[in-house]
């Protein structure tokens, strides 16, 4: 799926646009409609979209604007407008397409379709990145590539002490004090992570077994780590996690 945010200040047209990418469209998700630069903002920051339909015209500043107000763009952007006079300004804001309203329906697909293979591209490159590390690697020296708000960190699987989730973003926390923000959910990670010694404590937790400093039965069951922390173990993993420890 592709995490989506749309970005227009007309109710009726968003509507539209929901209706045909449901129609057109069934591997975009949205995750965020906006009315506003303001709101998009906020809606970006906390989301972290893999694209932005993006109208250019709004109140309180336009499409170029709120780009330009952002740190980071690691999204793509199908720019969706009435005008078609800022097609050489989007391109220069490397805009992946240009679509004019009404919306044709053909266009949108193929515009979809465009950002669904180079989003799978960047993946992929991301994947193989990450495979080559870890063939020149031995076993015990396996990395993690990590997709943080401006850079891909490569990190060392047993340096990681425990992984935190928030909505769709999930924290790491290492041996070296330092905490890293990753745009992808904790089921991914787990996904990754279990079979080097990583164990889902909670549907919010998981851990490095050989982080664990010991386990608390009382007060409904939680973990110490060795790095002083506590995590609370979910009453429907309880068993399991026992049995993965003893």
């Amino acid at each position: 799926m592709i995490k989506s945010i749309i970005v227009e200040d007309e109710a009726q047209n968003r509507e539209n646009l929901v209706r045909l990418l449901a129609a057109y469209c069934s591997q975009v998700e949205i995750v965020a409609q906006c009315a506003s630069v303001t709101e998009a903002r906020q809606a970006i920051i906390e989301c972290y979209p893999d694209l932005l339909f993006l109208d250019i015209e709004m109140p309180g500043g336009d499409g170029f604007s709120l780009l330009e107000s952002l740190p980071d763009t690691h999204f793509e952007v199908i720019f969706v407008t009435a005008y078609d006079n800022y097609a050489i300004q989007a391109i220069r804001f490397s805009a992946l397409d240009y679509i004019l309203k009404p919306i044709d329906p053909a266009e949108l697909r193929n515009a979809v379709e465009k950002a669904s293979q180079k989003i799978a591209r960047e993946e992929e490159n991301l994947r193989m990145l990450n495979l080559l590390q870890n063939a020149r690697n031995e076993s015990s020296n396996k990395t993690i590539a990590l997709s943080l708000a401006e850079s891909i960190e490569f990190v060392p699987v047993q340096s990681i002490i425990r992984c935190e989730s928030d909505s769709n973003y999930t924290t790491f926390f290492l041996k070296s004090g330092e905490q890293l923000i990753a745009s992808r959910t904790l089921k991914e990670f787990d996904e990754l992570l279990s079979p080097h010694g990583f164990l889902r404590v909670h549907q919010s937790h998981l851990v490095n077994i050989n982080e664990i400093k010991s386990y608390v039965k009382t007060d409904g069951g939680y973990i110490r780590m060795k790095d002083g922390a506590t995590v609370h173990i979910s009453r429907q993993r309880r068993e399991m996690v026992l049995k993965a420890l003893i």
